[in-house]
């Protein structure tokens, strides 16, 4: 099985179904002549021509509105953004049109669209460049929303979206491009709505999504040092969520630590731990932690940055907590 970069799992998604359906075309900034901001569309333009892989001038509103007129009359577009920190100036076409418009049509149209780049902070990017905006798409019905964590989960839930009947958010990370994972040379997807169980464990259930996932991995090993068998769920898919899989892991371990890179207020984090509040009670020994980043905008300064976001350390303070080793 080959080990390949996130960019180029991402980039075999959107080559094959490019390949298998003419109505799928990518648009957004620097897709085409430049390759892509990260490289993922490398060498599409070159296959498919510039009416299938458009550049788009620097409006967010206007190309995302351009994707979901295309998308209600047939075709499929794949629409880039740069950074989902630039796509809060397109959230009106998003929330307003993309996630309604089959609702206020009585199923009469469709949107079937991806919207998809780097979410959450990276490095020495400052405030307006380092957020993490799951929870306001997870946030709206209509809209589905995905955040893969390995190569291989990032190709099987890209080529469903792409297929998927509804706009579907798709939540990359900057600092995951790079990363290498085995992927099969066959096609596979991967259905919404299923979690993964990255690591077995007995005493703990650590729950995460996208970057951070690594890091709970990371984490999980060195609490194994302590003894504490920590069992590892990685939700990838964050609308539609997987809640039986959290709650057979939290019935099995009876203590629960979700960690994610966002806000701690309102987060997709905080709803999880609602949930298994309010559906695991009776199987809790402690009370869930939430591991998030701190409540403010993000440093410039890089110590500080580190400082604010999730760590291992963070991981295994909140983990002793819910064991009662502290």
């Amino acid at each position: 099985m080959p080990e390949i970069q996130m960019r180029e799992a991402l980039r075999q998604a959107i080559d094959e179904e490019m390949a298998r359906d003419k109505t799928v075309f990518i648009m957004g900034e620097e897709v085409g002549e430049y390759n892509g901001a990260y490289k993922v569309t490398k060498g599409l333009l070159d296959k498919y021509g510039p009416k299938r892989v458009r550049d788009t001038p620097i409006t967010e509103l206007g190309f995302t509105g351009i994707g979901v007129g295309a998308a209600s009359v047939g075709l499929r577009p794949i629409v880039e953004w740069m950074t989902f920190n630039f796509s809060l100036l397109a959230l009106d076409q998003v929330v307003n049109n993309a996630a309604k418009l089959r609702h206020m049509s009585g199923g009469q149209l469709k949107v079937p669209m991806v919207l998809r780049g780097p979410n959450g902070p990276a490095e020495y990017l400052s405030s307006q460049h380092s957020q993490a905006f799951q929870s306001y798409y997870a946030h709206i019905p209509g809209l589905k929303v995905v955040a893969p964590s390995t190569p291989y989960d990032a190709k099987g839930l890209l080529k469903t979206a792409i297929r998927d009947d509804n706009p579907v958010v798709f939540l990359e990370s900057e600092m995951s491009y790079g990363w290498t994972g085995d992927v099969p040379e066959e096609e596979y997807l991967i259905p919404f709505g299923e979690a993964d169980v990255k690591r077995e464990g007995a005493d703990v259930t650590l729950i995460s999504y996208s970057k951070p996932v690594r890091m709970v991995l990371a984490a999980a090993g060195e609490l194994e040092k302590l003894g504490v068998s920590a069992e590892v769920v990685d939700l990838r898919s964050l609308r539609p969520i997987d809640e039986s899989t959290i709650y057979a892991s939290v019935r099995k371990t009876n203590r629960a630590v979700v960690v994610e890179e966002s806000w701690p207020v309102a987060s997709v984090g905080s709803h999880v731990a609602w949930m298994i509040s309010r559906n695991c009670f009776d199987d809790l020994d402690a009370p869930v932690e939430l591991v998030a980043s701190e409540d403010v905008p993000m440093p410039y300064n890089h110590r500080l940055e580190l400082a604010v976001q999730p760590t291992i350390e963070k991981i295994v303070d909140a983990t002793k907590r819910v064991c009662y080793m502290e």
